[in-house]
């Protein structure tokens, strides 16, 4: 059996992520896989690629052979020259530099203000739907205070008027 070690395309379209795998030659490009070995983000800045080292050196010791894409991210981790047999073989991958990770801070940060924010927003809505409520309620009372009121001093009137046929 063939093996080789390539990419298996993820992701969605127009926003491609690739896992590394081991697979038979003979298999689909996104068929069945022996062993997922890593991952590879083409569209970040700068790209991330994160490879099982040792497994990638026992697949090529067993004689697996990688694609030409595939080599060349194993070249970027060190790898293929780890397999060769190179002393200290140096990884030449890039790492996201601290100003975006103080960027990603910003962000979370603006969020979780813009989630406070929403917060106060629908406190004092509540609280304006509450004072309109009791204000409402309030109304309601005021209005049987006078119509109880008016049929107090209707009802005197209504007595004098009977007293007046009586006679």
């Amino acid at each position: 059996m063939a093996v080789r070690i390539r990419l298996k395309r993820m992701g969605k379209v127009h926003a491609p992520f690739y896992r590394v795998v081991v697979v038979d030659q003979r298999k689909k490009r996104d068929g069945r896989v022996i062993e997922e070995i890593g991952t590879y983000d083409p569209t970040r800045e700068p790209s991330h690629i994160s490879i099982k080292g040792d497994r990638a050196q026992y697949w090529l010791g067993v004689g697996a052979q990688p694609s030409n894409q595939v080599r060349n991210l194993l070249k970027l981790t060190g790898d293929l020259a780890a397999h060769k047999g190179v002393k200290n073989p140096v990884s030449r991958v890039k790492y996201a530099s601290k100003d975006e990770e103080a960027a990603a801070k910003a962000i979370k940060a603006a969020e979780e203000e813009a989630i406070k924010r929403k917060a106060a927003i629908a406190e004092a809505k509540q609280k304006a739907e509450a004072e309109a409520a009791a204000a409402k309620k309030a109304e309601e009372e005021a209005q049987k205070a006078e119509e109880a009121a008016a049929e107090e001093s209707a009802e005197p009137a209504a007595e004098a008027t009977e007293q007046s046929e009586e006679a």
